[in-house]
């Protein structure tokens, strides 16, 4: 026996539709936080490790919008990371005013041996679907971020 509110099949729809995917996302969210803990980093100290490591060398703002968090957060995990040596500011040699964070040797050996573990458990965990499933999920949820978009 159904003990929710119903409100109308296409709110119903995507009221569960929404319940789902928050599920899913928190789920994996909180295995993947678990695999980058191991490695004795915070989610968005690994988030700027793996930005910087794919992309090189970026400005904090840069960093910023690749990782969808506020500038003074950011500045905060920088700091972190650059007292542990794994990164470090530099100005930019075409615009002296700016500073460019980059990883350092130091970083770019952890980012070397900890990104293809972190890669192989996020493989591990989804594999719960098959190869198809996960080709058909990323179509749907891009598309979903596209069509979204244009309510900002």
């Amino acid at each position: 026996m159904k003990t929710t509110k119903q409100y109308g099949k296409k709110i119903d729809r995507a009221l569960s539709m929404w319940v789902k995917l928050a599920r899913a996302h928190d789920t994996m969210s909180s295995l993947a936080d678990r695999n980058i803990a191991g490695f004795g980093l915070t989610t968005p100290q690994f988030g700027a490790l793996e930005c910087l490591g794919h992309l090189g060398s970026m400005t904090i703002g840069t960093l910023c919008k690749k990782m969808l968090v506020s500038g003074g957060n950011m500045t905060v995990v920088i700091d972190n990371l650059e007292r542990e040596g794994l990164v470090e500011r530099v100005r930019d040699s075409r615009d002296r005013r700016k500073i460019l964070v980059r990883l350092t040797s130091k970083g770019k050996d952890l980012f070397n041996t900890i990104f293809i573990k972190h890669a192989e458990h996020i493989a591990e965990i989804a594999s719960v679907l098959t190869a198809e499933e996960q080709e058909k999920l990323g179509r749907l949820l891009k598309n979903l971020g596209k069509q979204l978009e244009l309510y900002r």
